[in-house]
Order: C-alpha cells, then structure tokens, then sequence
C-alpha cells in the first residue's frame, strides 16, 4: 500500500471506489491509484447513486450510538445537493467516522 497506516488510522478505513484500497479516514487522495476518496470513494460513490435518484427526496446521515460530537451534530436529514461528504470532518471517535447515508425516498414501490 506504500504508507504505514497508525493503529488509529487502521481501524477507520474507507474504501477506494476506483481500486479498492482501503486507507484511513484522514487520507483523501488513494495511495495507490491517486483518485480523489472525497469524490471515489465507495462511499461517495453511494452518496452520488442518491443523489442522481430521483426517487430520493433527501439524504439522511445516520450515525452510531456512541459517535463523538462531530458526527452528533451533523445527524439529520439534508437536501441532495448539501449532505457533508464522509467521513465528517473534525469525527474524533476511537475507531473513526461510522456515519452512513440513507436514502429519504419520495416512492417506496415503482
């Protein structure tokens, strides 16, 4: 993988959508193949699936039980166009930014 990943690091990992190397939530550029993770990540790549959906009316962030206060206070409903990128920025819990999207859906069934 080229970089020594901290034992902090190794426990948040997020996932290169591009070449599936798994890096820590800090990195934002993927060590191995250079993709952007703010914009490639498998994440990102679920965030940009909701939001070209038109069936998706917003997007929830949801977070763990025991998330820090970053991740406390970005928790909610957000418009498709303004929901924070993954991993929040400023997350200080022990084993990283566990958020995740959810979709608010204006249909259930077709």
């Amino acid at each position: 993988m080229g970089a020594i990943i901290s034992r902090l690091e190794a426990d948040s990992v997020q996932t290169c959508g591009v070449c599936n190397t798994q890096s820590g939530d800090t990195v934002h550029l993927c060590p191995r193949c250079g993709s952007d993770l703010r914009e490639h990540s498998l994440t990102a790549r679920a965030r940009l699936k909701m939001q070209q959906n038109d069936r998706v009316s917003e997007i929830r962030l949801s977070v763990s039980h025991d998330c820090c206060p970053a991740c406390a206070a970005a928790q909610g409903a957000y418009p498709k166009d303004r929901v924070p990128i993954l991993p929040i920025e400023g997350c200080s819990h022990g084993l990283g930014c566990r958020c995740y999207y959810e979709p608010v859906l204006t249909e259930i069934y077709p």
